[in-house]
């Protein structure tokens, strides 16, 4: 019999700031976690005769999504962050970084050069929500 398994709780985002200190985010409190990449890599010109120039690109800017129960540790900590690089001096603003790895498909993916590409939506109802923090890398690799 072939199957495999696959667990969100197996996953881990570590994602630091060298003012901010460090948050691990394991599943606990958290609704999902996309990384996308932003950038084409490839490109073609098409001439009038047909003939196709392809061109590649080096990119690996993106963008990560981290949807998160708002009154948890990873909440809080983004809010930190956020809160920090906003009054800090401008080199601050890009300097954090995440490690994101995904055991059951052996993948390991570093992002660095994180901002916020705003401050997380806030959700006020009668039952607590998730809140989506939008956040800009300027590299993905992995």
């Amino acid at each position: 019999m072939n199957h495999s398994t696959y667990s969100f709780a197996d996953v881990v985002f570590v994602m630091s700031h060298p003012a901010v200190g460090t948050v691990t985010i394991t599943g606990e409190g958290v609704g999902s976690i996309t990384v996308s990449r932003s950038t084409d890599v490839t490109q073609h010109d098409l001439a009038a005769d047909g003939s196709v120039m392809v061109s590649k690109i080096l990119a690996s800017n993106g963008t990560i999504a981290l949807s998160v129960q708002q009154t948890s540790s990873a909440m809080k900590w983004l809010k930190k962050w956020h809160d920090y690089i906003q009054v800090a001096p401008t080199e601050e603003w890009a300097k954090a970084s995440a490690i994101l790895k995904n055991p059951a498909l052996g993948e390991t993916v570093s992002i660095t050069g994180i901002s916020p590409q705003k401050h997380a939506d806030a959700a006020y109802q009668a039952a607590g929500q998730q809140v989506t923090w939008n956040l800009m890398a300027v590299e993905i690799a992995g």
